[in-house]
């Protein structure tokens, strides 16, 4: 299992020490507005955290805890994973993989969800080879299609993923490594 590091975060596989982190943030029902539209109990986010496990074990890759280097607090969450066209509990290896994220509410607007996407696009590309990498968002979700905007990615329009029409950006390896570059000499 790897560990991400960014300037700010360490980006650590689910582990069991992480379920009363993540299940504050997931029990708050604005975060969870776009993505289940509900709060998450402490058992599911226990389930949860069981499942991505395994899913690190079989396959080398899916979410992480976002935890802020200073406090040492969990303060969002990320995957990379295959995407699926319906609400099936599993992944699709058939699909593209797709790069998610979410925040604590108290992180929002820190650019803190861009840092973390470019480690796992980083990630995507460079350690598992992918050849391109979709985001999805309720097509109200202005602040993660920002973030994927801010990515270098290409709003490809709804299409339906999870079972529902999403906004949908795309970034192939080239223009994902072009962007990285612009961002370095850019500073």
């Amino acid at each position: 299992m790897t560990t991400l590091v960014t300037a700010r975060l360490r980006l650590e596989p689910f582990a069991d020490d992480h379920v009363q982190g993540l299940h504050v943030m997931n029990a708050d029902p604005e975060v969870m507005r776009y993505i289940s539209g509900r709060p998450e109990t402490l058992d599911e986010t226990t389930a949860v955290v069981a499942t991505v496990q395994r899913r690190w074990a079989e396959s080398g890759f899916s979410w992480w805890s976002f935890i802020d280097r200073a406090s040492g607090d969990i303060v969002g969450a990320g995957a990379v994973q295959h995407l699926r066209r319906q609400p099936a509990p599993e992944p699709d290896p058939d699909c593209p993989l797709e790069i998610g994220w979410r925040l604590r509410r108290a992180s929002w607007g820190q650019g803190l969800a861009t840092e973390a996407a470019q480690a796992m696009g980083g990630f995507a590309f460079d350690t598992l080879g992918a050849e391109e990498l979709l985001a999805v968002c309720h097509p109200d979700n202005t602040a993660s299609a920002r973030v994927m905007l801010r990515l270098g990615m290409e709003h490809r329009g709804l299409q339906t993923w999870f079972g529902k029409p999403l906004a949908t950006y795309q970034v192939d390896v080239r223009h994902w490594r072009a962007a990285r570059t612009a961002d370095t000499a850019g500073l």
